[in-house]
């Protein structure tokens, strides 16, 4: 049998977008014999505004990035409108070194609850979103080694003992409620409205606007936010004149924390 994949996935500093695509395209080389994946990126906000469908004949590898180590809460409107009818998939999370915590269990309910078979799941390590040296450049090569061998196995279980059984994954249900940081005295704080500001080195160029996943940033007016910050990093490293920073307290102290607790190399998980 041909399937059909596609590579799925949300990805605003293009970290999960390199795993998603590096699993599909040699997951339909070893099935298919050749690499021909459809993409379906969604990142942006009108790529989020109709439903999906699949059918028996495709394997999707989905991935989402991990936020507070739950798959991120602005995307569960859109991810139930995707409909599997049968399809098999492939459930991947993108985190930053802390840990994904229950995004992965949290994902494949998801994907199992609309129709899929989710017949396997991984989670992989990115360059954090807030941060240029936690996970500095991952995914590397050492990664995307373990990418092929991760499509390797879903072959063999695919093809070689035909089998679309599907998987268990790592995580609790009910799930843990979302990573909470704290400040100096303990205490949790709350930065679900820090906003990136802007320094005078913007050109008003106008990229951080069609990069922004939630629409946010002022077409007119990059200074400007029109709407949610999800701290997703796609305008500060994305800014060819470092333009976008953060300066709330709290943030920064988050950001710094991370950077040494979490600092020792993790390595990619998966489950077939």
């Amino acid at each position: 049998m041909d399937w059909k994949v596609t590579a799925m996935y949300f990805s605003a500093t293009g970290t999960t977008k390199k795993i998603i695509v590096g699993i599909a395209e040699k997951l339909s080389e070893n099935i298919n014999g050749e690499r021909k994946v459809t993409i379906q990126d969604f990142t942006l906000p009108d790529s989020r505004q109709e439903p999906k469908q699949f059918t028996a004949n495709d394997i999707v590898v989905f991935g989402v990035p991990v936020y507070a180590g739950r798959v991120p809460n602005v995307l569960l409107k859109y991810l139930n409108t995707i409909t599997g009818n049968g399809a098999l998939a492939i459930a991947v999370t993108v985190y930053g070194n802390r840990n994904y915590d229950d995004a992965l269990i949290e994902l494949t309910d998801i994907l199992q609850a609309n129709g899929f078979t989710v017949i396997a799941g991984g989670a992989f390590i990115g360059e954090h979103s807030f941060s240029r040296t936690l996970a500095k450049n991952r995914p590397d090569d050492h990664d995307m080694a373990i990418v092929k061998e991760f499509a390797h196995q879903l072959k063999v279980k695919l093809i070689d003992q035909n089998s679309v059984e599907p998987v268990e994954v790592s995580g609790n249900r009910p799930y843990r409620y979302y990573y909470i940081p704290k400040n100096e005295q303990g205490e949790p704080v709350d930065i679900r409205k820090v906003t990136p500001k802007t320094n005078d080195r913007c050109t008003n160029c106008g990229l951080c606007t069609r990069l922004c996943p939630m629409g946010s940033i002022d077409s007119e007016e990059a200074s400007k936010m029109k709407g949610i910050c999800i701290k997703c990093g796609a305008c500060v490293k994305s800014c060819p004149v470092n333009a976008k920073y953060y300066d709330d307290k709290n943030y920064i102290r988050h950001k710094e924390e991370l950077e040494i607790d979490f600092s020792h190399r993790r390595e990619p998980e998966f489950f077939i």
